[in-house]
């Protein structure tokens, strides 16, 4: 709506009119554009960027400026709700939403197969699933009867998870063929479990192979770019992937491209990273300085000695896939794996810049971006009562914008003030410089 009023009451929205309302505090917004706050459907909250366990005992203090920073630097680049995805619980999504100022959190339980992906031994997650022929593996001191699908997405809607997130790992390298992954008539359990709660099931698919099983297993969210098993490249798809993309396009299965991932790997080996202006709104300065000492970059090594243009190879042949389902309308969600490694060049909230520019530049419309990060999201999240657009009724998580994002994609970073349940926060006080 052009020259529109918005009304808040409560924390919520009152009232949208085109007539002239009026309130107890008053903001003018002529010549701005008022939007839905922002949703990121893929984080991981309980992470601390470029760093692990060793690294997190050793400088505490450091770590602890990030934790504290972090969800004000959500915020400063406009979402206000974000989904920890497989790494939370409920208690620390508890503790998280008791913060002051910080975007609205949710988490999604991970179900990783027993020794699988993302998961060493049999009581690393209090969720994990195993296989049939599995079972003789597993434990004596392990109750395999809540280790079903049916257990586990019934301990996890009881803990207050609002999603299921499994793995189906075959994408990199020498890991083929070597971990456990789910045979598809556990993930259709899985599915059949999670939409008894009215609960969406996400599966980590980086790959041609694992995106098919993603169809076969009917999940409602691919959480990846298809990186691995096909041969496109920035300008040219691969036919073989073709009648995949088709399904996922016909189904309206739920696609986070999560584009930023491999480049954020690439970014670690390039000192340049660090003359991103922008870094400084979103990483205190201390924890910067670490970040470019030797001791702050460890994770350089684990990188090896990959090829210059690898990433950007890897990174070019998901796009082809984002362009062709962006072409055919696909259900595009936004996400951005944040941190997707122990890395520092994921950083929280501006991460999700460097996602959308990936976007547009792989051929999504500024309108079908949008969408993705404000009513898509809180539709697969069943939260569209309450967030994702402007409506009477819903919590007044808004932005306002000095630009307009349906004209060009920067427009995102031309943000004002942002309001979380209708307390207007300007942009500047939420900048890692001047906390």
């Amino acid at each position: 709506m052009e020259h529109a009023y918005v009304r808040i009451e409560g924390g919520r929205i009152a009232e949208v009119s085109r007539r002239p309302l009026k309130g107890g505090v008053q903001i003018d917004g002529r010549g701005k554009f008022l939007i839905p706050g922002l949703i990121d459907t893929h984080v991981h909250l309980t992470q601390v960027p470029g760093m692990e366990t060793p690294q997190r005992s050793a400088h505490s203090d450091l770590a602890a400026l990030a934790v504290a920073q972090e969800p004000r630097s959500y915020l400063y680049f406009g979402f206000t709700t974000v989904l920890s995805l497989g790494d939370a619980s409920a208690a620390f999504i508890a503790q998280w939403n008791a913060l002051a100022m910080r975007p609205d959190a949710y988490f999604c339980g991970g179900a990783p197969i027993a020794s699988g992906y993302a998961f060493a031994g049999f009581t690393a997650s209090p969720y994990f699933l195993f296989n049939a022929d599995q079972a003789g593996t597993i434990p004596a001191a392990v109750d395999k009867a809540q280790h079903t699908p049916e257990a586990v997405v019934q301990q996890m809607s009881r803990d207050g998870a609002i999603c299921v997130k499994s793995y189906r790992e075959s994408g990199f390298g020498d890991q083929v063929g070597r971990l456990p992954v789910p045979t598809v008539e556990l993930m259709r359990a899985v599915v059949a479990s999670a939409h008894a709660r009215g609960m969406p099931v996400f599966l980590h698919a980086n790959s041609k192979e694992a995106q098919e099983f993603a169809l076969q297993a009917g999940v409602d969210v691919i959480a990846h770019g298809m990186w691995n098993g096909h041969r496109s490249t920035a300008t040219v798809l691969d036919k073989s992937v073709e009648p995949i993309l088709q399904e996922i396009v016909k189904r309206g299965t739920g696609y986070q491209p999560t584009a930023q991932v491999i480049r954020g790997l690439g970014a670690e080996l390039d000192n340049q990273f660090f003359a991103e202006p922008l870094l400084s709104r979103v990483y205190p300065p201390q924890l910067i300085a670490w970040y470019r000492s030797p001791e702050g970059s460890w994770f350089r090594k684990e990188l090896g000695n990959a090829p210059p243009d690898l990433y950007e190879r890897v990174g070019a042949s998901g796009d082809a896939v984002t362009g062709y389902l962006a072409r055919n309308h696909a259900r595009l969600l936004f996400g951005t794996d944040t941190p997707s490694a122990p890395i520092y060049t994921n950083p929280p909230g501006l991460n999700g810049l460097y996602e959308m520019r990936r976007w547009i530049a792989a051929g999504v419309s500024t309108r079908q971006l949008f969408e993705a990060l404000t009513l898509g999201n809180a539709r697969i999240l069943h939260r569209d009562r309450d967030i994702g657009s402007i409506e009477e009724g819903k919590r007044a998580h808004l932005l306002l914008l000095r630009a307009n994002p349906l004209d060009n994609v920067e427009a995102y970073n031309t943000i004002e003030t942002v309001f979380l349940s209708g307390k207007a926060i300007p942009r500047e006080r939420l900048a890692a410089s001047r906390n």
